[in-house]
């Protein structure tokens, strides 16, 4: 009966082997997509590891655990215990981490004492030595001599060898061969300690020296089986102190081992305490595997919510497909049915050809999701890919898990259907043809009008928390915003389209009603045909709708959060690199005259803590007699300012400007308004280096700084203080600048200005050389708009070799560049990509397959029209009408949805970004790009479904078509 079974669903398969093999592509890419996230998620924890474990965090390595005993009052440990505990962590320790360890060092030490001199006529006694007696494991495999020998095993004639750091042999006064005693502890006597030679590290950075150097001064190294069997054992000396130290490499760890790890690490203390009292974990990477899973845990989080919609985009693919093949197939199941074959064994046929095609996909999914984790792992934007470092991607138990439940939930989702038709015989087979007008479940329940009730509640939540963000300043994190924004829209382009769907028959019903005694007879044959089986379009025109709307939607999304993060960082830094040099300056001591300032000149601010507000701003200036007359008299700071033509000639910079930004008091009619950012620029030059928006200003930037050219006084002021105080182009302004209080004339009011926050502080644009006229010289900035590609270090280089100090060089390039490698940003982009490119192929693939099995379904049909007197370019016509019906209304669906939905949701994404208002305005962005490669995936379609029509009409026979029987 197996035999038989198996053979009979091979040829089943084999019949339906277009839709079978697209049943399987179906499933191979949902396996691959799920197993691609927690495969690049690992891969992002690796490189996150690794990263870290360049860092130090208190001295030790990332990786690093160290356990401690530590003797309390006159407690001596009990060395039986202590071997215990010795076991235990050389050997269960490193097998519950799991990973290898670089570095492992024990050090056992009694109490330090002060020791001794023996012959007070070779050393002196009067240096005092508070040294401690310590033995370290494989201390000669770390440690170099640079004096003397390695102690000896043995006591030799009474006396213990040692070897002192050399830095601790120059601090304490140490020589080769000097002897001192060091009392001991907890024994009858006193130990003789001979100094037999002094070392240094061998590496000086390896974990091995994890106490630091500094903690080894005062110690003396003695042989470790020396320490264990003659000090401890022997002689019964208490340990005072041990530590074990284990630097663990954590390259390879898996998202999988960070739950069980942590859970080992907390578990750690008490299992030590048990073993021997005092004994601790001092130092553990716990909390650092807690940080990792919290990392890889909201990683996976967004990542799955990105993908979620294409993944449940495939599993409709593929219940379409099955739905499809069993509709084709359920004359064979009654009839199996009337022959006698149970409904077990029927569902046990389909279930046994899921777990098949479930098998190949689970063998070559994951190989694809690797190829898939690998291209998120390069994402730098949305359809970038850049040939850089990959990720770490490996095969996982998680990434197969993940794997094996997509596989499952495929499967149910095809054999659910097979369970219903199992059920049938021929008789309510025939009854289910007769009511195949009768609408489907989501129309007679509503579903689609609950589902836009629930995305317009999530439309509502979405905008209370933006409202809230902006009003409190609250980050997205503190306000808990999941990443949901991208699952609520895919739900109202799922929703739209089944309101769409509903709506679909009754406008055909109207159009045919409304021209029925004039229509031509291809349309109203397709009109006809569409109205009374609108039901079996459905499918293919929701997957249209899906598809095509989640790409505009995705690739609008990615094409918004990477244009708004790049405009942020660069209206933040203004230009390309911005250098602040080192200036010289000398300074002038001068009495208090009568009206004299307080000039300074440092950059942001002016010295002698100038008030911001003083009174009216006096234009003379305040009495020479500051507060608390005894005051020193004020300094004046002259600089020297650096050749400025040395900047506008190096390499890779096309252009060079000058720009001042620094804190001054502003004074309106007499009124102290505050203090406020002047920046001071040359401004044709400015012009030429300054990072510019357009759409930010009321009229072109250049505007405004041709009316600063013409006006040596003119001042730009920001709209928000314009606004509060009725300022006018006009309307005069005094800023005090390092004391002096220096007239404006406002000739423009602007909402933002680059680098410049109005909202934080207000800014004041003015002539750099009026300022300069007007106070002594202030250190400025030096703007640079580099050529493409040119680097910054021939830059450094350069002004170096002229003898150019530098402060501080910023590059917003590789801030661009840091943004983009961070694992969050390249997943999102990576996921986006790809769901885009899945959504086109699915499109295109579920496209043919449907209008192809749709034709051949139909052909009894097609040959009674053409043996009615149709013609074949009748025939024709009234097959493109329909496709132009369906598909191209579904692909018009699509692209408005998926648009609409963007428009709708899209400005949320500033609330996940930052809650505070961004500067410059959040904007949703359309690439021209992603919507031709639509149109051109669509036009791809159409002309494959018009090659298909009319491959189809042409093998067409009216002897073959018209005959008994049914359709297929």
């Amino acid at each position: 009966m197996g035999l038989l079974l198996l053979r009979f669903l091979y040829r089943k398969m084999w019949n339906t082997r277009w839709l079978t093999i697209s049943t399987l592509i179906g499933l191979i890419v949902a396996v691959a997509f799920t197993t691609s996230i927690p495969m690049y998620s690992d891969g992002a924890l690796k490189r996150v590891v690794s990263s870290s474990l360049k860092e130090n965090s208190e001295g030790f390595p990332a990786g690093s655990l160290l356990m401690r005993y530590q003797a309390t009052g006159s407690d001596k440990a009990d060395l039986g215990a202590f071997a215990d505990v010795k076991r235990f962590i050389e050997e269960d320790v490193p097998a519950r981490v799991g990973f290898p360890f670089a570095t492992y060092v024990q050090a056992v030490s009694i109490r330090g004492a002060q020791l001794a001199v023996v012959d007070p006529s070779t050393v002196d006694p009067s240096k005092r030595r508070q040294m401690t007696l310590t033995a370290m494991s494989d201390f000669g495999e770390h440690a170099e001599l640079v004096n003397g020998a390695l102690p000896s095993a043995d006591i030799k004639n009474g006396v213990i060898e040692a070897v002192v750091l050399e830095e601790g042999a120059f601090r304490n006064s140490f020589r080769v061969g000097d002897e001192f005693y060091y009392p001991a502890f907890g024994g009858n006597e006193q130990l003789r300690v001979k100094v037999v030679g002094a070392y240094v590290p061998k590496d000086d950075t390896s974990p091995y020296w994890y106490q630091g150097l500094e903690g080894l001064v005062n110690t003396l190294i003695v042989d470790e089986s020396l320490m264990m069997n003659e000090l401890l054992q022997n002689r019964g000396l208490p340990i005072n102190l041990a530590t074990w130290y284990y630097a663990f490499d954590l390259r390879e760890i898996q998202t999988s081992d960070l739950s069980p790890l942590s859970s080992s690490l907390s578990r750690l203390d008490i299992e030590l305490y048990q073993h021997l009292q005092g004994t601790q974990v001092d130092l553990s990477f716990r909390d650092m595997l807690q940080d990792f899973r919290s990392q890889s845990l909201q990683l996976q989080l967004l990542l799955f919510t990105l993908a979620a919609p294409m993944i449940a985009m495939v599993f409709y693919y593929i219940s379409m497909n099955a739905k499809q093949a069993l509709d084709r197939q359920r004359s064979d199941i009654a009839v199996l049915r009337s022959r006698g074959a149970g409904t077990k064994q029927i569902i046990w046929m389909y279930l046994l050809e899921g777990f098949i095609l479930g098998g190949i996909a689970l063998v070559v999914g994951p190989l694809l999701g690797w190829f898939m984790a690998k291209s998120i792992g390069s994402a730098s934007g949305f359809l970038t890919f850049v040939d850089r470092q990959s990720i770490p991607v490996g095969f996982g138990t998680d990434a197969m898990l993940y794997g094996l439940a997509a596989v499952l939930i495929a499967v149910i989702s095809t054999v659910i259907p097979a369970i219903q038709s199992a059920r049938s015989s021929i008789v309510g087979l025939k009854q289910q043809m007769a009511r195949a007008n009768k609408p489907p479940a989501w129309q007679r329940y509503f579903l689609d009008v609950a589902l836009i009730g629930v995305v317009g509640y999530g439309w509502y939540m979405f905008k209370e928390r933006q409202m809230i963000s902006m009003q409190t300043g609250l980050t997205s994190d503190q306000l808990q915003v999941q990443p949901t924004l991208f699952f609520v829209p895919a739900l109202a382009i799922f929703s739209i389209g089944l309101l769409c769907l509903r709506l679909f028959p009754l406008l055909l019903k109207l159009f045919n009603w409304l021209g029925r005694s004039y229509l031509p007879v291809p349309l109203y044959l397709t009109l006809t045909q569409l109205s009374r089986s609108s039901k079996s379009y459905y499918p293919l025109m929701l997957l249209l709708i899906l598809t095509l709307g989640l790409g505009v939607y995705n690739s609008a999304a990615a094409r918004t959060i990477d244009l708004n993060s790049t405009e942020r960082t660069l209206y933040q830094y203004g230009t390309d690199v911005i250098v602040q040099t080192a200036w010289e300056g000398f300074v002038e001591s001068s009495g208090p005259p009568p009206g004299s300032q307080n000039p300074g000149g440092q950059p942001g601010g002016q010295p002698g803590g100038q008030p911001g507000g003083q009174p009216g701003g006096q234009p003379g200036g305040q009495p020479g007699g500051q507060p608390g007359g005894g005051a020193p008299p004020p300094q004046q700071v002259f600089y020297i300012e650096p050749p400025f033509q040395v900047f506008e000639e190096l390499p890779g910079v096309e252009h060079a400007a000058r720009v001042l930004q620094t804190k001054g008091n502003v004074v309106i009619s007499g009124k102290s308004i505050g203090t406020g950012t002047i920046m001071g620029i040359d401004n044709d030059k400015f012009a030429e280096v300054a990072w510019w928006r357009n759409d930010l200003y009321p009229a072109h930037p250049y505007l405004y700084l041709d009316l600063m050219g013409d006006f040596e006084q003119a001042l730009i002021i920001p709209q928000n203080i314009a606004d509060k105080y009725q300022l006018k182009p006009g309307d005069l302004a005094s800023i005090s600048i390092s004391g002096q209080l220096i007239e404006f004339v406002i000739v423009g009011t602007l909402p933002y200005w680059p680098s410049q926050y109005p909202d934080v502080t207000p800014f004041f644009i003015a002539n750099l050389d009026y300022i300069y006229d007007q106070v002594p010289i202030i250190p400025y900035e030096v703007w640079l708009k580099m050529e493409p590609d040119a680097r910054v270090t021939p830059i450094v280089e350069e002004l170096q070799a002229k003898g150019i100090g530098l402060a501080s060089v910023k590059d917003v390039r590789n801030e661009l560049i840091v943004q983009q490698k961070h694992p969050a940003r390249g997943g999102v982009f990576g996921i986006l990509s790809l769901g885009f490119l899945v959504s086109v192929i699915i499109s295109l693939i579920g496209y043919i397959l449907y209008w192809f099995f749709n034709l051949s379904s139909r052909v009894v049909q097609f040959g009674v029209l053409r043996a009615m007197g149709l013609s074949r370019r009748g025939l024709t016509g009234m097959l493109f009408l329909e496709q132009a019906f369906t598909a191209g209304l579904s692909i018009a669906l699509g692209l408005t949805i998926g648009r609409v939905a963007s428009l709708l949701f899209l400005p949320f994404l500033q609330t996940t970004e930052s809650a505070a208002s961004q500067v410059p305005p959040f904007r949703v962005v359309f690439e021209a790009g992603d919507t031709y490669q639509l149109y051109g995936v669509v036009l791809v379609m159409v002309a494959l479904g018009a090659g298909l029509l009319l491959t189809h009409i042409r093998r067409l026979r009216v002897h073959q078509a018209v005959k008994l029987g049914e359709e297929r």
